[in-house]
């Protein structure tokens, strides 16, 4: 019993071994895809290295396959290496056909070696044999382990992906082939007539198929980059077609919104940004019992999480498995931003690296006030705002007559600085919607009587209040934003609210400690670099913005997958919160309009 009782543990030992080695098999194989990318891309554009490199050259395309110095292959390589390591399915097949091709030419070679060796040895082609013998063995070596890790590769692609990867692609390269056929007719160089067409075919097609071995003739060496480029951008717009990610439908539906407030409506007092998971441009993901939900979007490839989970903590951890389950079923990155320290923590549980990334200033209403020298800066702003005749005035959205929401949308939106709204994990993107009957807006108006700036806040629980919106005449006075946020303060015990929750200061940490006498030189360092960058961002105008009002600061994280994914997660973040606009048509059609002299909406969500 015992002898059979350790040959099980010894089976199942060697298949969770078997398992792991299969498990690396999409990394290392896109490693491998993106040096050859970035080898064909080197020898491509340098020709010194090219020639440097040519016996070095010979010997990877003898042993493994082309590596071509060709733009439009390297971008080929490249592309198909990042979608192997998301472990796309259709990158498999495309790999699989690539190598079943090298098997089948190089068993061709060789086949006709041993049925006609007069004729190998007449013209002296034993060597291109034995390099075909040795590509054909690592070649049904690589297949061979594809298909042993074929389960690996389980991220589906787009429905009809395929074909229209192939009608783009085959346009795209007709194009290039045309501009290259005219190039080669108008700039022939050393090469003969009957050579301009197969010429330009095979940089057409990146080199990979070579239809005359002997010919001595070339154009310039500009010809062959322009073609390379034209077949790039080919292969590059084909290819992001054929391994784009399946998408999550950008939305809401009236179901999942419906169980989110209700888990708000029980749970929504632990986490600021919690109601910011109604946005109808999220997705949410429940947990097996209906306790908790992850609130998502699927952005640049990321499946970016706001925020804390939503619902009991309990049931965090299935809710963040289920997430990370179906972000690994379609290769999406999966990548939080925002969440908090007892978020952050359940997050590294499930897997994910965290990085500390920010910190939230929120209010304490009993223990704010404007006495002492500490708020010297505050009560003066209040004081000359008020002297001036500005007043307040502070309400729950669902006051509001559909007249006065109306003009407030429109204010809002006239108000604003950018053509989108930006936020995602701190903003909530909709005003005046009777579904948010809980909001509180805040409006200053001038001596006039005229409105001259709101903030809108959501709320945080049944005692808290979250900022979404911030927005001002552009010609208004400054101190408006410490008038209103003191006058909400002032006012806030008549609301039931016992806590404030303003903006999310970015590198916190590092604009207060960089600024302490004794700081060391690498944080003063990178604190400078911060300064720096605010030119553009509002890193330290932000933070000072906040710690005038001397709040608590709660620490806010960034949670990840892979360290290599980051550049990918910044991407999407920024995309996501609006600071960084994708090209659309959409986009272009405002843009023509604002040129055509229409006005066009601008103003600031600072929600985040």
């Amino acid at each position: 019993m015992a002898v059979t009782d350790h040959g099980r543990a010894g089976a199942a030992a060697e298949t969770h071994a078997a398992e792991r080695l299969r498990a690396v098999v999409p990394r290392v194989m896109s490693v491998c895809i993106a040096i050859a990318a970035v080898y064909s891309a080197v020898i491509a554009l340098i020709a010194p290295v090219r020639h440097l490199l040519r016996p070095l050259t010979g010997l990877i395309e003898m042993a493994v396959f082309p590596v071509e110095p060709n733009l439009g292959y390297a971008v080929f390589l490249g592309i198909l290496a990042g979608a192997l390591a998301r472990h796309k399915r259709a990158a498999y097949w495309v790999l699989v056909a690539f190598f079943s091709l090298l098997v089948l030419g190089n068993l061709a070679v060789v086949l006709s070696a041993s049925l006609m060796p007069d004729l190998v040895e007449e013209y002296a082609l034993m060597g291109q044999v034995v390099a075909s013998e040795v590509n054909l063995s690592v070649s049904a070596v690589v297949l061979g382990i594809l298909a042993a890790a074929h389960n690996q590769f389980f991220a589906p692609m787009r429905r009809a992906s395929f074909r229209k990867a192939l009608l783009t692609l085959g346009s795209l390269l007709a194009v290039a082939f045309g501009v290259g056929y005219g190039l080669v007719m108008l700039f022939p160089g050393t090469l003969r007539p009957r050579d301009h067409l197969p010429w330009a075919l095979e940089r057409t097609l990146g080199g990979v198929v070579t239809l005359d071995f002997y010919r001595t003739g070339r154009p310039p060496f500009w010809v062959n980059s322009v073609i390379g480029l034209l077949s790039a951008v080919a292969v590059l717009v084909a290819f992001a077609v054929l391994f784009r990610s399946q998408r999550a439908r950008a939305e809401l539906p009236p179901d999942s919104e419906t169980r989110i407030r209700a888990l708000l409506s029980a749970y929504g007092s632990r986490d600021s940004l919690g109601y910011f998971a109604t946005r109808r441009d999220r997705a949410a993901i429940f947990s097996p019992s209906g306790k908790a939900a992850v609130s998502y979007r699927v952005v640049a490839g990321v499946c970016l999480a706001g925020g804390d989970p939503i619902g009991d903590v309990e049931a965090w951890g299935p809710a963040i498995r289920a997430w990370m389950d179906e972000a690994r079923r379609y290769g999406w990155a999966p990548a939080v931003i925002g969440p908090s320290e007892a978020a952050a923590h359940a997050y590294a549980r499930a897997g994910l690296r965290v990085l500390e990334l920010g910190d939230e200033a929120v209010i304490e209403v009993a223990e704010f006030g404007l006495e002492g020298r500490e708020m010297r800066g505050v009560r003066q702003a209040v004081n000359r705002v008020g002297r001036a005749g500005f007043t307040l005035r502070v309400r729950r959205h669902s006051e509001l007559s559909a007249e006065e929401a109306r003009q407030i949308i429109e204010r809002a939106a006239a108000w604003r600085d950018t053509e989108t709204e930006r936020g995602f994990s701190m903003a909530l993107s909709r005003l005046g919607d009777p579904a948010d009957g809980e909001c509180v807006l805040v409006e200053a108006r001038d001596a006039a009587g005229e409105p001259a700036a709101m903030l809108s806040f959501v709320p945080w629980g049944d005692d808290g209040l979250s900022l979404d919106l911030m927005r001002r005449d552009r010609h208004a006075d400054n101190g408006l934003m410490e008038f209103m946020v003191a006058g909400l303060i002032t006012q806030a015990a008549a609301l039931g609210v016992k806590r404030v929750s303003l903006n999310f200061a970015m590198f916190r940490s590092v604009f207060e400690g960089g600024a302490r006498l004794g700081a060391g030189p690498v944080l003063r360092l990178w604190r400078r670099a911060l300064v720096f960058f605010s030119r553009w961002w509002q890193l330290e105008s932000l933070y000072r913005a906040n710690a005038k009002y001397h709040p608590r600061w709660v620490p806010r994280f960034l949670a990840y997958d892979d360290t290599r994914d980051l550049p990918r997660v910044g991407l999407a973040s920024a995309i996501a919160e609006g600071f960084l606009t994708v090209p659309s048509l959409l986009t272009l059609l405002r843009r023509r309009r604002r040129a055509a002299g229409r006005p066009a909406e601008g103003g600031r969500s600072a929600g985040g």
